[in-house]
């Protein structure tokens, strides 16, 4: 058989023992539930104006239930000016035309529920859009009931306005420039930690908290089943008692601008301020609900923190570690991945978050790069393999994974060729911000291209039409070629060699098999500089009510040269006196073999990946 097919053998251990979870009792849903993220302007196009909707999402929820995923995460398809792609809201309890209407959100909530899947919205809380009536408001005086709702702040003692370096700190934002701009009118600044268009919320204004928690009860008793918190942990800034923010470290000698980050990421009141969101939102409602919070800089012990059901603040974080690892300090700078750093990261999270505290699993995201084209082989010869090779290792780690779209056919980035092909406010400010201070265009085009976050924003591939199926108008951003060469859903539905089907096979794994959503990690020979293995092993109950371990061992060759594992790890070939059988792999039989055979084979081949059962 091909040993892209799942094996028939059912799991030993039918009953998650109590504590299996992130904390005693038994694990609540989301342990063994998969989320997919839709990036709305980019998934599905109805209308045919060249730009994603909602009623496009609802025509191809097929293909979610085709997958198998158990929640829908919506990016925001709030009101929005769209100076980041809808991340810039200008009223939390509208829906942007772009993408529809209220009406179009609550078809497509019902249709989810209706086939068994939740929605999850992004919380988007940090800041609004500063065309949002609180923040238009705000700006209107000095002296406006609504001035202390953002970070309003005079120029440096003894500067002028307007003057350079006058700004209140030295805070970069991360869009490029100063993270502060000035209001002529009042002569004053506003924190904007990313766009100029997106100021910074004052969550020390207890005001400011209360509409945020009412906001969000409005869209759970409209049936929203949860949150993706944007960017929360900086929602704490490091303020002074006479109200100063203070300077970062390390200032860039060209602009005198510092990240700032040791002042508002993980600041001093974020678990006063997220306990308190719980208490206020969530806490007592009946409904399986799902809180994720995204948090640049977090670290294990802070997610340890924010994770405990004990603290009662979100179920699990995104931290930004891993995907930190391929750069050297700026995103824009990239290098090339080191496995070992990359094992010793993953690890390090599975032991941390092992005993109290949940980890969220992604490898793309709306802000990631594509993860074939990234850590991969998007090479014709490689790609499927490394695509399914990928998927392979986040899947059988313990925690929820993410799906981003396009990941489950091995979508790839884009061949970006000029600067006018961006789309993306941070790519085309870091592009101009470079060439200005003398970079080489040319030079910092490739260095974009690699990382910009456009590349995860072009529009699913659903077919080899011209516009891949995703509108019959003009696409508001370019379609990857490559559409035209096999790398669609309608391609890959039917194929039980594609990296779809692989990836439907990762998620029935993770729903049928107690041990892929709650078993123990280890981590396998964690210096070899190619091969990617740990275990899986979960203690419980068998069938007939005995004690009974599944153990699962997980293989990866990640990369284009096959290993051997004879002497590397013995105990994943399977032979004399070795009780092993292969529950899932990623190449494709050729028709001479079997599963046993696989198994058998003490040599991986480029970017193989095998699940196999321990006896």
């Amino acid at each position: 058989m091909s040993t892209t097919t799942a094996s028939p053998l059912r799991p030993r251990v039918t009953t998650a023992p109590d504590g299996a979870g992130p904390g005693p009792g038994p694990a609540p849903w989301w342990a063994s539930a998969v989320v997919y993220q839709v990036y709305p302007r980019s998934f599905a196009d109805s209308d045919g104006d060249g730009v994603g909707d909602l009623r496009g999402i609802t025509s191809r929820l097929d293909h979610l239930v085709d997958l198998g995923v158990d929640v829908v995460w919506l990016s925001p398809v709030y009101a929005s000016p769209q100076d980041d792609n809808g991340y810039d809201i200008s009223d939390y309890r509208a829906v942007d035309p772009t993408f529809g209407t209220l009406e179009d959100l609550e078809e497509l909530t019902d249709a989810l529920h209706a086939r068994g899947m939740k929605l999850v919205m992004d919380l988007v809380v940090n800041h609004t859009s500063d065309e949002h009536p609180w923040f238009v408001e705000s700006r209107t005086s000095p002296s406006s009931a609504k001035r202390d709702w953002y970070w309003w702040r005079g120029p440096r003692e003894g500067m002028e306005g307007g003057a350079p370096g006058a700004e209140p700190t030295n805070w970069r934002s991360a869009f490029s420039g100063p993270a502060w701009s000035l209001d002529e009118a009042s002569g004053e600044y506003y924190l904007h930690l990313f766009s100029r268009k997106q100021p910074d919320l004052n969550w020390e204004n207890p005001d400011v908290r209360a509409a945020v928690h009412e906001m969000m009860r409005w869209w759970l008793d409209r049936g929203v089943d949860g949150f993706r918190m944007d960017v929360i942990n900086m929602v704490s800034k490091d303020v002074a008692a006479d109200g100063s923010l203070p300077d970062g470290r390390d200032a860039d000698p060209r602009t005198g601008l510092a990240g700032g980050g040791e002042h508002y990421l993980c600041g001093p009141r974020i678990h006063e301020y997220l306990a308190e969101m719980h208490a206020e939102v969530f806490a007592g409602r009946p409904e399986a609900l799902l809180t994720v919070g995204e948090m640049p800089g977090v670290t294990v012990a802070d997610a340890q923190r924010f994770t405990d059901p004990a603290s009662a603040e979100v179920d699990m974080v995104f931290q930004f570690e891993h995907v930190d690892l391929d750069h050297d300090g700026s995103k824009w700078h990239p290098v090339p991945l080191d496995l070992l750093a990359l094992k010793a990261s993953s690890g390090r999270w599975q032991a941390g978050l092992a005993e109290r505290g949940w980890n969220s699993l992604y490898w793309n995201n709306h802000d990631q790069p594509r993860i074939v084209s990234r850590w991969g082989d998007d090479s014709p010869e490689h790609r499927a393999a490394s695509a399914r090779c990928l998927g392979t290792l986040l899947h059988l780690h313990r925690g929820t994974p993410y799906v981003y779209q396009g990941e489950e056919i091995g979508m790839a980035n884009f061949p970006w060729a000029s600067a006018e092909q961006l789309r993306d406010i941070e790519s085309v400010n870091h592009l101009a911000e470079e060439v200005g201070h003398g970079g080489d265009p040319a030079e910092v085009l490739s260095r974009v291209a690699v990382s910009s976050r456009d590349n995860a924003r072009t529009p699913v591939q659903w077919d080899a039409s011209p516009s891949a199926g995703f509108t019959t108008g003009e696409p508001w951003i370019a379609v990857n070629p490559d559409h035209a060469r096999g790398w669609t859903v309608a391609d890959q539905a039917d194929d039980p060699t594609s990296v779809l089907a692989h990836y439907r096979r990762l998620v029935a794994l993770r729903h049928d098999w107690p041990v892929v959503a709650l078993g123990d990690f280890t981590m396998l020979v964690p210096e070899h500089e190619q091969v990617y293995a740990f275990t899986r092993r979960l203690e419980g109950e068998g069938p007939d009510g005995a004690p009974a371990a599944d153990e699962l061992l997980v293989v990866a060759n990640v990369g284009s040269s096959p290993v051997d594992l004879t002497d590397l790890l013995p105990e994943a070939v399977a032979g004399p006196g070795r009780d092993l059988e292969l529950v899932l792999g990623t190449v494709p039989g050729d028709g001479g073999g079997d599963d046993a055979d696989v198994a058998a084979d003490p040599v991986l081949a480029p970017w193989e990946a095998r699940v196999l059962r321990r006896g």
